[in-house]
């Protein structure tokens, strides 16, 4: 078998002494950039076709370059695969290997390249596929809650503005909120796509290269949209990075607030749903609890992605342009965040799937706090042709009667309304019912059983 006769650093005919063992231990990216394998296949062997083509090299090592490049990639996948250490990064791992299998030919392979645009390559097929793979999931999220809705669009609980009751609302329209916020992830996801889409390879270091490269042929073999258009932008833009970070971690910050809300919901004060033993645990002490863990879990993570981008910011912050050693651990950042938001979405989706809906505690929630007073309202300035905020006074005059006495509004009789309202007439009291209330709200968007009913069909009918 034949060996790269360095088989070693690629610089070490101009670095002449030994690195420093605690640099050579924390500044190699091999354990974590390994993951790029793939791509970096992928795209080396698009760029020796390309260089075939261009008669940059022939066939012969064209070919012996491509047979290595396939071998290794199968060694990697049947974990017959050795990454050192000393390779630095999975690119060089790579390169190494190719030494080995083909020989001297190997050293064609980085012709008219560099690890700077090499990198940035590999990365970008990576969040394009990957990102590619988050949005169909948060779509089977979406098509998730939606069967839940469809279960509940006569389901019937206060909504709470403050965590006080504030107007009755089918549960259906809650869930198709969260249907609603996860769309919004989905589009940011989605256009950051559009720089993913820009081809780096070719930019070399920084100012291009001499060689006679044809970067329209590489970018339609690894199926990007155009090339890249400055040399020194392409090798220092991390924006791509940013973009996922911050869109990962406002996903994460909205599993967390429906991990919250679900917390409250389950809580004793509460208990408007019950969560399946399946995601809940129990107590090393109490043995009557059951703990709403998995949500727990999904509020805790947030902060981690959070975390990764401010990191990403704060390195980008002070470089100037273009390529330097900081941006090392941008795969990490990503590759963290990446992780964590797949299982908590994964997660969340089991939650859904395990979430039972008290409908008797959600009956009774409702009575409490007068949730049909803005309806009252809305009646008088109908009925009467009071102005609102006069509408607004009687209304809170009412209120304050139904608390003094200790009566609900449906314990109300027209004699009691009469008392503050003499023009009040008896379908007043039709006012003070929920299923009416939540029904008459049919302007677009509104919580009326047919609006509801017309969201989740338009969603059945464009989630793809």
């Amino acid at each position: 078998m034949a060996k790269n006769k360095n088989n070693r650093s690629v610089w070490k005919s101009r670095i002449s002494k030994k690195t420093s063992s605690i640099f050579d231990k924390i500044g190699n990216s091999i354990n974590i950039d390994k993951r790029l394998f793939r791509e970096d296949i992928s795209a080396s062997i698009a760029h020796v076709e390309m260089l075939f083509k261009q008669k940059i090299i022939n066939f012969k090592v064209k070919n012996k370059i491509i047979f290595g490049l396939n071998r290794i990639k199968n060694e990697i996948i049947k974990k017959r695969f050795t990454f050192h250490l000393s390779d630095e990064d999975i690119h060089m791992s790579i390169e190494r290997r190719l030494f080995e299998i083909i020989g001297e030919d190997a050293g064609y392979i980085h012709t008219a390249r560099s690890r700077n645009d090499q990198v940035i390559t590999d990365f970008k097929i990576w969040l394009r596929n990957n990102t590619n793979d988050l949005i169909k999931l948060l779509t089977l999220s979406q098509k998730i809650i939606l069967n839940k809705a469809e279960k509940n669009v006569y389901t019937l609980m206060p909504g709470f503005t403050h965590l006080k009751n504030a107007q009755p609302v089918s549960f259906a329209h809650y869930l198709l909120a969260y249907v609603e916020i996860l769309e919004r992830d989905k589009k940011r996801f989605e256009f950051n796509m559009n720089n993913l889409y820009e081809n780096p390879l070719g930019v070399a270091a920084l100012t291009g290269t001499s060689f006679n490269i044809d970067r329209n042929f590489t970018t339609k073999k690894l199926k990007f949209k155009t090339p890249t258009k400055n040399s020194i932008d392409t090798v220092s833009d991390r924006d791509f990075v940013i973009d996922f970070l911050y869109s990962s971690a406002t996903l994460l910050m909205h599993i967390s607030r429906f991990a919250e809300e679900m917390i409250i919901w389950n809580s004793d004060g509460f208990n408007l749903i019950t969560l399946n033993d399946k995601i809940v645990t129990g107590s090393s002490i109490m043995p009557h609890k059951k703990n709403p863990d998995p949500l727990e879990y999904l509020r805790g993570q947030t902060g981690n992605n959070y975390g990764n981008l401010f990191s990403m910011l704060t390195i980008l912050k002070g470089l100037p342009l273009s390529y330097f050693k900081d941006l090392q651990d941008d795969k990490k950042l990503v590759f963290s965040s990446f992780d964590n938001l797949k299982n908590c979405i994964l997660l969340m989706n089991e939650i859904f799937n395990n979430l039972l809906v008290n409908k008797n505690e959600m009956n009774q929630i409702m009575k409490k706090g007068y949730i049909t007073s803005t309806d009252l309202a809305d009646y008088i300035v109908k009925d009467m042709k009071y102005p609102f905020r006069k509408a607004y006074n009687i209304t809170a005059r009412i209120v304050n009667f139904c608390e003094k006495n200790k009566k609900t509004f449906l314990e109300l009789d027209l004699n009691d309304l009469k008392k503050i309202e003499p023009k009040f007439k008896p379908d007043v009291l039709k006012i003070f019912d929920f299923n009416r209330s939540i029904n008459s709200k049919k302007s677009y968007g509104g919580t009326s059983f047919d609006n509801i009913k017309k969201m989740i069909r338009f969603y059945r009918r464009t989630l793809k």
